[in-house]
């Protein structure tokens, strides 16, 4: 996991595919707080093809999260601590995401991430693949991420991250809940149908 752990901060020459994609997926993604209530989108759904495959898997639903210097984890975490009523953990997480959290692109990981629940036989295919093409296509533009697939162990600051946004839409979520990261290898990614950047 050594490329992992370098990369989970902030890149120090992101590439222009790098930062299209993430100021992209940032607009997609505050979209998808304002005017889908939070519901999954298929710009945050790619289509997975593993390595070596001839067809997809399926689809994942993503999580994009903040590099540890912007880290929010420890807001998304009291907003489950401040009450008991699981139903108000939803609210709560639609203003915080629908305000600012998505404006500034650059704050964020390109790895994305991916949650799956005990035993899946999804994701002990990602893992034995360790390498996917996740394939994006919404509003026009579509995108081709060639990526390494990573176990975030439990003290992974985008395990805890992805934990902590997941608990708020899905307060049931088991905590045996594994969590894949998805490193994109730029110099291999693609992407097709460009109408223009979304401003974020």
């Amino acid at each position: 996991m050594n490329a992992l752990a370098a990369q989970f901060g902030i890149s120090s020459d992101p590439s222009p595919n790098q930062r299209a994609f993430l100021g992209w997926q940032c607009r997609c993604r505050q979209m998808m707080m304002r005017d889908n209530e939070g519901k999954p989108t298929d710009a945050v759904m790619p289509e997975v093809t593993l390595a070596g495959a001839a067809e997809p898997l399926g689809h994942i639903i993503t999580i994009m999260s903040k590099s540890p210097a912007y880290s929010l984890t420890p807001e998304l975490t009291h907003m489950a601590k401040k009450t008991h009523e699981t139903a108000k953990w939803r609210e709560e997480a639609m203003k915080f995401f629908s305000a600012t959290y998505y404006q500034k692109a650059h704050e964020f990981s390109d790895i994305l991430t991916s949650t799956f629940p005990p035993g899946s036989q999804g994701a002990a295919k990602l893992r034995t693949a360790k390498a996917a093409t996740l394939s994006f296509e919404a509003y026009g533009e579509r995108w081709d991420l060639t990526c390494t697939i990573h176990k975030l162990s439990r003290r992974n600051p985008l395990y805890l991250a992805t934990m902590a946004h997941n608990r708020l839409f899905n307060p049931t979520i088991s905590p045996d809940t594994e969590v894949l990261g998805f490193e994109p290898d730029w110099t291999q990614s693609q992407r097709a149908n460009w109408q223009g950047d979304l401003n974020v």
